[in-house]
């Protein structure tokens, strides 16, 4: 059961990360062009984007982190390697912990602002404050997933797509 919930979060994660990007590119291309042919501009496209932005980049972060794509510093794990299971099971704590905190602090945030508005779209920016407790929330669920890896061998996540192992320095 969990590896299929794994497959399918992870293919609906990365299209998600995949059509924001997709749109967010569209839509500044063809304004661009429009500004460049036309002499004028989309006036949504610049809020739209940096809002896509914000969504990539809240959404795309526990694809970052199940891939141990986020930076990180192992000195003290390489300095004590029969603690760094120990080490590891903190880390792992104080990101749960972490992602928590944010998870809450980013749900309280939207709900303050849904009555506010952006200026050219017109939709709740509590809407765009969103993006950070689902974010986080996809954090969460990338974290429990790895953990087990993590802990016990400092293994990140691969599948055919991308392998962490292969590109650590």
């Amino acid at each position: 059961m969990v590896p299929t919930f794994d497959r399918v979060l992870l293919r609906a994660n990365r299209w998600a990360v995949i059509a924001m990007l997709a749109a967010m590119a569209t839509m500044v291309f063809a304004n661009v062009a429009l500004r460049f042919l036309t002499d004028h501009s989309i006036l949504w496209v610049e809020e739209a984007s940096r809002y896509l932005m914000i969504w990539l980049t809240f959404v795309g972060a526990g694809l970052v982190l199940r891939y141990g794509g986020h930076i990180g510093i192992d000195a003290l794990q390489r300095a004590l390697p029969r603690h760094a299971a120990w080490i590891r099971a903190a880390i792992f704590l104080l990101l749960l912990a972490f992602f928590a905190t944010m998870l809450w602090i980013g749900t309280r945030y939207a709900l303050l602002t849904w009555g506010q508005t952006t200026p050219v779209l017109q939709i709740p920016i509590g809407a765009v404050y969103l993006a950070m407790p689902i974010g986080f929330a996809l954090m969460i669920v990338h974290l429990l997933l790895m953990a087990a890896a993590y802990v016990r061998q400092g293994r990140y996540l691969a599948d055919a797509e991308f392998d962490a192992d292969a590109v650590k320095l």
